[in-house]
């Protein structure tokens, strides 16, 4: 029997897919290509490699690495599915090499160092689940003999926007060719050429060896990621409590761990040092990186059209147009990408779709919030909408989940106003503990402590509006907060 751990590395801001992927809430919690979003996709794949018996692989449950701001988003989507998994969270991101490395060092405590890591990027779709899993698993039977095994992806055209792998020889028993070098994203040209010779494959990113064959390469080409994650690793502290239990390094030592990818990092460096196979990935696999490639596998009308939400098109063709909420109308267009949400709208040409990251650079020196948050603000309690501000006000629509509560807190520049539209509120509003219903509302003064809790078994909906010289999210005082915010 083989034993595996599928390790999903959950991190990336995807801010090729703005305005739908930001900080807040990435491309990875995004139901892109179906009804589950990315990451529930990637998990339900992960949990099936170990379904077919005659493969002998025994799976452990998932490891789930992912930052600290988009924990409860990643638990929410967990429990969705009624899965279970192991989360390590990063205090900040590193990128995936340290992100790797703290797993393989949880993996070989829990387990063992011969257990096989499955690593996967958890924004992801296939097309062809089953080939997809039989690849996984010819793959984790080559890395069984040792060395590193990567999935390639069979190029359908001259795509300039992923890393190749060059493979050579014949393919062995396990359907793995070895791997001659890997090279980055190519211009149009070199990527043509890439193609016309027939032994270039796509990158997909994933990789799979035994735990203790990447921490031996981590230790060969880059000591310094290895060392420093040991060291925060060693001093972690377990979080339990809830549906999952929270796995933290070290936050001062995790911060000073180089940042770095597995590619660059590791893998790039491995071929003659290393052994390091590719097994070729016929399953329809895609990243997702950009908004063309969202279309390429979304569901076409008779013109070519990929078209989500209150939308209205007419001599259109080959376009993605993607309304959250207003209806959007487009006429006489083709190879267009228009996305509305609630607060922005991108309007790009369909092939230049690359370039959207352009636009979030923009928006990261002018310091807009666009960048970072939607207008509708998921949090661990529930979620916010700012509806309205002007100077010196703002109206926010806020729910709080059955038996969530905010933190005890006060703010130095804004008072607030809370009234209740839907369910039951325990509010505690300085001194006194109310309990307010459905057209009933409370005033908190600027400066005094309080705090909203929900304990009844359905949503807490509440209109806030808020008034004062400043009315930033910064002007927060936690004093306890259940989601250790405090």
């Amino acid at each position: 029997m083989i034993n595996i751990v599928p390790v999903i590395l959950c991190g990336g801001s995807g801010s090729r897919l703005w305005p739908l992927s930001r900080n807040g809430f990435p491309k990875q919690f995004l139901a892109l290509a179906g009804n589950e979003s990315l990451f529930q996709q990637t998990l339900s794949r992960a949990t099936k490699i170990a379904d077919d018996k005659t493969s002998k692989i025994k799976s452990y449950v998932p490891v789930i690495v992912t930052i600290e701001e988009h924990r409860f988003l990643a638990v929410e989507q967990l429990r969705e599915l009624k899965l279970e998994a192991n989360f390590l969270l990063e205090p900040v991101g590193k990128n995936t090499a340290p992100a790797l490395t703290m797993a393989a060092l949880f993996v070989e405590e829990t387990y063992s160092s011969t257990t096989i890591m499955v690593m996967m990027p958890s924004d992801q779709t296939v097309t062809n689940e089953q080939a997809w899993l039989e690849a996984i698993r010819q793959s984790i039977h080559q890395a069984q003999a040792g060395g590193i095994v990567t999935l390639g992806v069979p190029p359908t055209h001259p795509e300039t926007g992923y890393g190749y792998i060059q493979k050579q020889g014949p393919a062995n028993e396990n359907q793995a060719f070895d791997v001659v070098q890997f090279t980055e994203k190519p211009n149009q040209t070199t990527a043509k050429q890439y193609i016309d010779s027939g032994n270039y494959l796509w990158n997909s990113g994933i990789f799979i060896m035994q735990t203790s064959v990447w921490l031996e390469a981590t230790q060969q080409f880059s000591p310094d990621i290895l060392k420093t994650t040991q060291a925060a690793w060693q001093t972690k502290v377990i979080d339990h409590g809830g549906y999952v239990d929270f796995i933290r390094p070290n936050k001062e030592l995790f911060l000073t761990i180089p940042s770095d990818s597995i590619d660059y990092a590791v893998i790039e460096k491995c071929p003659a040092k290393i052994s390091i196979k590719v097994v070729p990935l016929n399953a329809g696999w895609s990243d997702l990186g950009a908004w063309d490639a969202v279309w390429s596998v979304g569901k076409k009308d008779q013109d070519h059209n990929v078209v989500k939400g209150d939308v209205l098109v007419e001599n259109t063709t080959n376009s993605f147009i993607h309304s959250s909420g207003r209806l959007v109308g487009v006429v006489g267009l083709k190879d267009i990408v228009i996305i509305e949400t609630a607060d922005a709208v991108l309007v790009a040409d369909k092939n230049n779709s690359q370039s959207v990251k352009k636009i979030v650079e923009q928006l990261a020196t002018l310091q807009r919030e666009e960048k970072n948050l939607h207008r509708k603000v998921h949090r661990p309690w529930g979620w916010y909408d700012s509806v309205d501000e002007g100077e010196n006000f703002k109206v926010k629509r806020i729910q709080v989940n059955p038996q969530a509560s905010l933190s005890l807190q006060m703010h130095h520049h804004r008072a607030e106003h809370w009234i209740v539209v839907k369910g039951t509120a325990e509010i505690t509003n300085g001194d006194q503990v109310l309990t307010l219903t459905e057209n009933q509302s409370t005033y908190i003064p600027i400066g005094q402590k309080h705090r909203l809790h929900n304990p009844g078994s359905t949503p807490l909906e509440i209109i806030e509006v808020q008034s004062g010289s400043y009315l930033g999210e910064d002007d927060i005082v936690r004093f306890e907060d259940t989601f250790g915010r405090s």
